[in-house]
């Protein structure tokens, strides 16, 4: 009689439900995930880019055409296509332009070894190709970038200008872009130098106008805050005024609605409001005494207080927001005050002009011909709603492309000319390199044209013969042969055309999207628990909690 084998115990590891998938299969539906995620964007790349209307759950909708903005609109849920977007808002936080880039040169470079995995090359050896390439392709963008002289100051804001143009080219309001970069380096060039932080930067979006109404302010704007009546007698124009920036409330304060005070005469009770109107009183004659004729204060500032400075020639401000009395105090000098006493001459700050002004259907404030201005402000008009938040990001990539330049002034050009000549380096360089990694290095010289194809594509030209003649231009040595969307020929030297950007910006994408690529290779599995897919998920209540808690709040006694 044949002995029964014993029956093995199923070990349960992980609570039921919880999805699991591993190996190959699991790598490639990750790759077929970040595709997915660069089809959807690959369009926007370049000058004759697409844009993107989304609408959220709200109904609101934004046109854009920014690879961050779309990736953060989107709300892309799958683990592994998450690891794009974060590349995206890194590069768009660190160099502020290039987030389509970044992303379609991830999604190339695995859609380029997929079959390599297919077959079953280990993703060690791809990654171990992908960071040489990467590697090599930074050491020879060091090799290509030109400096340009910061010694010349008009030869140095040419150089700005023209990143800053080649940044607007692809977005909504190319057709402005000598109107905008103008401004844009206007507006950098007036922060500090040393400094260059770009929050500095305020930006003011009024509806109605056309784009070209659009103005840069050597100073600060604000829109005008809530007011009580007595303001309307107030000045609202000065000449070399003090400016005094308080954090300072300016009004009777009301009882807290918990206070009791108890008194036994009604005498007792006029002492304390008389009390309360001495304080503001003694806070309102200190603040004259000082000599500003221009009081803000990030607090509010009361109707006594408000018709107090009217009677007095005065002009006063509250609820001012914190950035914006920030940037009024780089501007003006002097600080801000958090008491009334003690206020001397070294805490006022001063302005050549201040006025108060309609811009559209808003009233601003503005100080303007400032002695200590490391700030400035946009005031950005144009018809739709969308349409001004689209500018705004727009001008954002401009700034921060405009501010790398500054600090640092080696430029590449654009327009696809950096990405073939890396192309054809690899390409070159694989050649001498024996066994797997020539193959893998090639797939990232591969992935590199990306960028070219993309650009050709978008623009309704013929990508294969367009890349044709910028291998064999590339070949033939000229290295800054690029695409051009708007000549016959469809190929030109991009750096005469001035088509420049900052070699940091491509510094930051190639390398960025190789480790990105690195990342996703490297993941074999991935386990979900089902506890997190449930919206809001959180631990779960000890039983008897309700109960717990319902206990004590006025349901009274429960009958014996």
């Amino acid at each position: 009689m044949q002995r029964s084998l014993p029956i093995q115990p199923t070990v349960v590891l992980l609570r039921e439900g919880t999805d699991t998938s591993q190996g190959k299969p699991q790598l490639l539906s990750n790759i077929s995930a970040c595709l997915a995620v660069a089809d959807t964007l690959s369009t926007t790349l370049g000058p004759r880019g697409m844009d993107k209307l989304i609408v959220n759950e709200r109904g609101e909708a934004q046109i854009t055409n920014d690879g961050a903005t779309i990736l953060k609109l989107l709300d892309i849920v799958h683990p592994a296509a998450k690891t794009l977007v974060d590349i995206a808002r890194a590069q768009d936080a660190e160099v502020g332009d290039g987030t389509t880039s970044v992303v379609l040169l991830a999604a190339q470079m695995l859609k380029e070894v997929r079959g390599y995995i297919e077959e079953g090359v280990s993703p060690h050896i791809i990654m171990k190709g992908f960071r040489t390439a990467s590697q090599l392709v930074a050491s020879r963008i060091k090799e290509l970038q030109v400096s340009v002289d910061k010694s010349d100051p008009q030869k140095f804001r040419d150089l700005l200008l023209k990143c800053a143009a080649t940044s607007m080219s692809s977005k909504l309001i190319h057709s402005q872009k000598p109107f905008f970069s103008e401004m844009v380096v206007d507006a950098v060039l007036s922060l500090d130098q040393d400094d260059l932080d770009e929050s500095l930067i305020g930006v003011k979006k009024i509806p109605g106008g056309g784009v070209q109404d659009s103005q840069l302010i050597r100073g600060v704007a604000f829109k005008k805050t809530f007011t009580y009546a007595g303001a309307e007698q107030q000045p609202k124009a000065f000449t070399d005024p003090l400016v005094l920036c308080l954090n300072v409330e300016l009004e009777l304060k009301a009882e807290k609605d918990n206070a009791e005070v108890r008194v036994e005469q009604v005498s007792d009770y006029q002492a304390i409001v008389d009390a309360e109107w001495t304080i503001i009183y003694n806070k309102l004659e200190l603040i004259e005494k000082t000599g500003a004729k221009v009081v803000l204060s990030k607090l509010p500032i009361g109707d006594l207080a408000t018709q107090w400075f009217a009677d007095r020639g005065i002009f006063c401000a509250g609820r001012v927001t914190a950035g914006d009395l920030r940037r009024v105090v780089q501007a003006v000098g002097g600080s801000i005050q958090s008491t009334c006493s003690d206020i001397e001459r070294k805490h006022l700050g001063t302005c050549g002009r201040f006025e108060e002004h309609q811009v559209g259907g808003e009233r601003y404030n503005i100080f303007e011909e400032c002695p200590g201005a490391k700030t400035c402000t946009l005031l950005l008009r144009g018809g739709a709603e969308q349409f001004i938040e689209e500018v705004e990001r727009s001008l954002h990539d401009a700034i921060m492309v405009v501010k790398r330049a500054v600090k640092n002034n080696q430029i590449v050009a654009g327009g696809g000319a950096i990405e073939m000549e890396l192309s054809a380096y690899l390409r070159n360089h694989a050649r001498t390199i024996p066994g797997k990694i020539q193959l893998i290095i090639t797939a990232f010289a591969r992935a590199l044209e990306i960028i070219p194809r993309q650009i050709c594509d978008n623009a309704g030209l013929d990508s294969t013969d367009i890349l044709n003649k910028l291998r064999q231009r590339h070949a033939a040595g000229q290295k800054w042969a690029g695409v051009d969307v708007d000549g016959d020929e469809g190929v030109r030297d991009n750096m005469e055309a001035f088509v420049w950007e900052p070699s940091l910006v491509k510094l930051n994408a190639i390398s960025s999207a190789a480790e990105a690529a690195c990342l996703i290779l490297s993941v074999d599995e991935t386990i979900r628990n089902p506890q997190s897919e449930q919206p809001q998920a959180g631990p779960r209540a000890p039983p008897g909690a309700a109960n717990r808690a319902l206990r004590g709040r006025g349901r009274g006694v429960p009958r014996r």
